[in-house]
């Protein structure tokens, strides 16, 4: 009961979170004439209400594919028009065909935020606490911890509460996949992947070019790095931050040395594991900083974004070691385990 309690903590803390980054502006809010994301999800909304299916996709007299034409995945167009019917029952004007372009209210706002949320509530969140729950090694707490950390990711609730995306649809559906087949529903597993990849092929093509430019675009124009995310950005890191620090020490509060020990068995290999987490730490908060208060040169003007980069990679790189080295020595710990025993 006390897990389950736990757990219903951390999807309080994910959805507060959420919903507390939502009151920030999204993308190309009062930008005319393309708008920006949150315009191209209400445009399908309204092409997808106001056309037959067979014009969704085809430049028409009532459906300009250089106006946010609809370019991701059928499954992608249905979920539009599920949200269109909503829209159409609360406000007629936010899916009028044509007149609709750039509409923008507090109350649309609102509907749009509760869209995302409701997705996730109805497909992510269940998805990943059930696959913390079956799937996740060690105690219970340990596996309450996991879920914490995946609902408090900053990146899938920056874009999809900020920028204004859904992605956690296509995520929650592979998720939903892995616990079919894991579970024995293969028929529903193989649906649910088959879905998450049709819901995916499209966007990904499209948006990974895309997010890489707008990382150091949002930075330089004052976006992510030094507008309206800034405060969401550095809050959602900590609760992650304090997550992860939190985790190691779960199985055995009493005795937090020995639980690192089992996690990094190897002395060295441990001093260098806390290192690299306290640099990390240090390094972060050193770069949320400087984009903050600091004007990178002129002659890189994306210097911020290549550092963040570099410094992930460092991240990936350090944990490949760190994984190759555990595995080369894991003989020589089974036979002091012997010995010892």
């Amino acid at each position: 009961m006390e897990n389950w309690s736990l757990f219903s903590l951390c999807v309080l803390l994910g959805l507060t979170s959420r919903w507390a980054v939502s009151f920030h502006s999204y993308s190309g809010a009062g930008k005319p004439p393309m708008f920006g994301d949150y315009e191209a999800q209400r445009h399908w909304q309204e092409v997808t209400y106001n056309l037959p299916v067979h014009e969704w996709y085809f430049n028409t007299t009532n459906n300009d594919l250089n106006y946010w034409g609809l370019d991701y995945p059928p499954l992608t167009a249905y979920h539009s028009l599920v949200c269109a019917y909503v829209a159409k029952l609360l406000n007629p004007e936010w899916v009028e065909l044509h007149a609709s372009r750039g509409y923008e209210s507090h109350s649309h706002k609102l509907f749009m935020r509760a869209t995302v949320l409701f997705t996730d509530i109805l497909i992510y969140i269940p998805a990943v606490l059930l696959y913390c729950f079956y799937f996740c090694d060690g105690f219970s707490k340990q596996k309450v911890a996991t879920a914490l950390c995946i609902l408090l990711y900053p990146g899938l609730i920056l874009i999809d509460y900020g920028h204004f995306q859904y992605n956690s649809v296509s995520l929650g559906l592979a998720l939903w996949g892995i616990l079919g087949l894991g579970l024995g529903w293969d028929l529903f597993g193989s649906l649910a992947f088959t879905l998450a990849l049709n819901y995916k092929q499209m966007e990904l093509y499209h948006s990974l070019p895309f997010f890489c430019y707008l990382l150091g675009k949002c930075i330089k124009q004052g976006l992510i790095g030094r507008g309206f995310f800034q405060l969401a950005k550095i809050s959602l890191t900590v609760l992650v931050t304090f997550a992860l620090c939190w985790m190691p020490f779960l199985s055995d509060p009493k005795q937090p040395l020995q639980v690192l020990h089992r996690l990094f068995p190897f002395g060295r290999v441990l001093l260098l594991c806390l290192l690299q987490f306290w640099f990390s730490l240090v390094a972060m908060a050193a770069l949320s900083f400087t984009s903050v208060w600091l004007e990178p040169p002129a002659k890189f003007p994306d210097l911020f974004p290549v550092l963040v980069s570099i410094l992930s990679f460092l991240h990936f790189l350090g944990f490949i070691i760190y994984f190759n080295l555990v595995q080369l020595m894991e003989p020589q710990r089974k036979k002091s385990q012997k010995k010892t025993n």
